[in-house]
């Protein structure tokens, strides 16, 4: 079926030159209509010519410059609230994760399991619901593939906060329209199995093109860094990267700026911790021409990082491609990571001397926190101990100047997302988000868990068990000092 141009009336609003891709289910066009107007599928009534919109098939009469009447409103009538008591061996799995506050499960569409880690660790970032929930599609590009991206995320992270399990058909038919190598099926006709990290990356491409940064209006005019685009922002760094040769003294070395929106772990028989295979990279040996020797010659290449996103993802590089076999085969070896991590060491001179303000407010909490708990043990005064609250006022973690950023180099563990076999295109993959204090979820497709914080810890690899593949770390919180 061809696809259509229509205007579409919600109230007094008028929305023209509405791509309707009839190839594609009507749900689709409900999603990109919420994404409009803000109106749930759930509520909408979708009219033309008298007839009302399906879920299941398009029995509209459609055609171009066809006027579509959306009716429905954003917020959900009130209903009066009906609450039996129920015992919980009566219950059913929905109602079960209501009254255990459980998030939601994402359902497995046949070897899809990449895709729902993917979403789970990154629904872990609430500035990003925040960024997704104001997003709105702009009529002139309601028809590019970034822009349906974003509107399938936008309406599955919506789906997501209700509990219980969603089925996130419209992001995977999204995602293989706009990557199709994520189609790909195998003999029985089932999809193939895909590499997480691939997904998660091209995740936040289309949506680095269609999120604008959060830029604020109040300091415009002092200094403030723009950002297009909210991923850049609160995902994206940079590096300082030098070039030095060592066989002409007298060439100039060369300074150049890479942006990057993870960092890799590289693994060797010499690495063991998380932080030694970050910095196994930032300082290399290569051959390159010298333009002063006129010959090729040895250099070396210094990468430091110049900017700190808020949210740090590092990837630890466990795949390596195998050419006799055709697999990209799994480096299972035991790779430490830390639950609250320092990226201090790896930052410029000049990027460490402006993150020293905050790391010393944090030096000083620490010191009265450490204080205040000798003290409590001594009398033994329980309710001294200092534990974080969702509701307590933090500092800001970013600088003034460049919101999205992170002012300390402290960071504090959010999600891991784990593989769980011997390739990248077969095996299992799951994501584990932290939720308070020592709980975690797991979100094994739409089986979702509480675990430990010991548990995370065991994620580390050496043997076929969860490997930790990407982990992805948010910006260490300080209770604000009350004076």
């Amino acid at each position: 079926m061809p696809s259509y141009k229509v205007k579409v009336k919600w109230g007094r609003e008028v929305f023209p030159d509405i791509e309707v891709n009839t190839d594609e289910e009507p749900l689709l066009f409900k999603a990109q209509l919420f994404a409009l107007t803000g109106v749930h599928p759930d509520r909408q009534k979708v009219m033309c010519k008298g007839g009302i919109l399906k879920d299941g098939e398009w029995n509209l009469q459609l055609k171009d410059g066809a006027t579509v009447l959306l009716l429905g409103t954003k917020e959900q009538v009130p209903e009066e609230p009906v609450t039996p008591v129920k015992f919980i061996e009566d219950m059913n799995e929905a109602e079960m994760a209501t009254a255990m506050d459980l998030p939601a499960g994402l359902t497995n569409l046949g070897n899809t399991c990449y895709m729902n880690a993917t979403v789970q660790c990154l629904h872990a970032v609430p500035e990003l619901r925040a960024a997704l929930d104001k997003y709105r599609v702009d009529n002139d590009d309601a028809g590019s593939m970034s822009s349906a991206m974003t509107s399938a995320m936008k309406f599955l992270f919506k789906q997501m906060e209700r509990g219980s399990t969603v089925t996130p058909i419209i992001l995977l038919q999204t995602l293989h329209r706009a990557s199709p190598q994520f189609s790909q099926v195998g003999e029985n006709g089932t999809y193939r199995q895909q590499d997480a990290n691939e997904c998660w990356s091209e995740l936040l491409k289309m949506l680095q093109q269609k999120i604008p940064a959060f830029n604020d209006k109040a300091n415009e005019g002092n200094n403030v860094k723009k950002y297009n685009s909210f991923i850049e922002q609160y995902f994206g760094g940079s590096f300082e990267v030098k070039m030095s040769c060592t066989e002409a003294e007298d060439e100039e070395p060369t300074t150049a700026r890479e942006n990057f929106l993870q960092l890799s772990c590289f693994i060797s028989t010499e690495v063991k911790y998380m932080h030694s295979g970050l910095k196994s990279k930032m300082k290399e040996q290569l051959v390159k021409r010298s333009e002063t020797l006129g010959r090729d010659a040895n250099y070396i290449r210094t990468s430091l990082i110049s900017r700190l996103p808020a949210y740090l993802t590092i990837q630890f590089v466990r795949f390596q491609y195998k050419g006799k076999e055709g697999i990209n085969a799994k480096v299972l070896k035991d790779i430490k990571f830390p639950l609250e991590f320092d990226a201090f060491e790896l930052c410029t001179p000049e990027l460490q001397n402006k993150l020293c303000p905050m790391r010393a407010k944090f030096k000083e909490a620490e010191d009265k926190n450490l204080e205040s708990n000798i003290k409590a043990i001594a009398t033994e005064d329980k309710s001294s101990t200092t534990e974080m609250g969702k509701d307590v006022e933090t500092e800001d973690y970013s600088f003034e100047n460049d919101p999205g950023s992170n002012n300390s180099g402290f960071y504090t563990l959010q999600a891991v997302l784990t593989h769980k076999g011997r390739s990248s295109s077969s095996g299992h993959y799951v994501g584990w988000v932290k939720h308070t204090g020592d709980i975690w979820f797991k979100f094994d497709d739409d089986v979702v868990t509480s675990v430990t914080t010991e548990d995370i810890l065991r994620l580390s690899g050496g043997g076929d068990w969860h490997c930790a593949y990407v982990l992805l770390y948010g910006p260490k919180l300080l209770k604000k000092q009350c004076n």
